[in-house]
């Protein structure tokens, strides 16, 4: 794929935890993955929305999103870190990242990094800390350490 990239994010409003990303062109099927992607990882059927009409045509009827900037702030903020750090990324490498491919997967580590290892400034915790996931701040070395299933 080519052209605009975006990111989409699921932010669960307690804890700051990234819940889903997508990478994608902003379309009705993105919003869409990110909603099914959300799904089963939280039970809230309270939404908030910057007001873009794809979230009304892909949400279920049961969920009634509340629209306007005012509930998005902390998403908006949370979203340019990740775009942010993403960029950084991209920069670092032999050349800009092109290949939508390597853009999901820099933001995949943003977001893992953003749960798991950042803390914040002022809570002097982590998302995942936050969320109950975990005791402690995770590095680097947890993630290559940490056993899973391939």
């Amino acid at each position: 794929m080519t052209g605009d990239c975006w990111i989409g994010l699921s932010l669960d409003s307690d804890s700051g935890l990234i819940l889903a990303a997508r990478v994608g062109k902003h379309t009705d099927s993105f919003i869409e993955e990110l909603v099914n992607s959300t799904s089963g990882k939280t039970d809230c059927l309270n939404w908030k929305t910057d007001g873009w009409g794809g979230y009304q045509r892909v949400l279920p009827e049961e969920v009634q999103p509340e629209i306007g900037k005012q509930y998005t702030q902390r998403l908006e903020r949370t979203n340019g870190i990740v775009r942010q750090h993403t960029g950084r990324w991209h920069r670092l490498q032999n050349k800009f990242a092109k290949i939508w491919e390597q853009t999901k997967a820099t933001a995949r580590l943003v977001v893992s990094y953003f749960n798991w290892i950042w803390v914040h400034s002022r809570l002097g915790t982590t998302a995942a800390q936050r969320a109950g996931l975990t005791e402690n701040k995770w590095t680097w070395d947890n993630f290559v350490t940490y056993p899973t299933v391939i």
